[in-house]
């Protein structure tokens, strides 16, 4: 940014010193580093944002050339399809009749451009609550003070509470 050396800063130190006095040069000296901190991050940040735009940019013209490379192979397996069907459909004229041939046969292309859906509808599984659905690690609890054993109020007292042991009759009696 600026290239002061350490003659100039000690002359700006003097000059500061004799005009401002010394009872105002710390708290003005706390202001001005102060500002000068926040002028570096919000220079920082306008980089930062630069940056991130010139990678967006970069981004954005390779999504579009992925596009166009996909348009063409797209472009490229439907001639390769197209060119396949042409030269299956004679043979598939000569031979004994299969099991496929009695069945409609429907081009999955077609289907899935009229709307049709060629596999299955997706169904989600039924939720099952009374299966356990995931597992915290016991490190994870340990570190977090989470409680792995759960236990009631009463219980706790009563597993924390000083036990008391019955006395013996023979206790009882004070000895001689």
């Amino acid at each position: 940014m600026l290239d002061f050396g350490i003659s100039e800063l000690a002359l700006i130190a003097v000059v500061a010193l004799v005009v401002i006095g010394p009872e105002k040069l710390p708290r003005v000296a706390r202001t001005v580093g102060t500002l000068l901190g926040k002028a570096q991050r919000y220079v920082a940040d306008v980089k930062a944002e630069v940056n991130r735009s010139m990678d967006l940019e970069e981004l954005k013209k390779m999504k579009e050339s992925v596009e166009g490379a996909a348009r063409e192979v797209q472009s490229g397996v439907g001639s390769f399809e197209k060119d396949w069907m042409e030269a299956t459909a004679g043979l598939e004229g000569s031979g004994a009749p299969e099991a496929s041939e009695t069945t409609p046969r429907i081009d999955p292309h077609t289907a899935y451009s009229l709307g049709h859906s060629v596999y299955p509808p997706f169904s989600r599984p039924k939720k099952s609550f009374r299966l356990r659905q995931q597992a915290v690690p016991k490190w994870y609890k340990a570190r977090t003070g989470q409680r792995s054993f759960v236990q009631s109020g009463a219980a706790r007292v009563a597993r924390h509470r000083p036990k008391t042991y019955p006395v013996a009759p023979s206790a009882m009696t004070p000895s001689r």
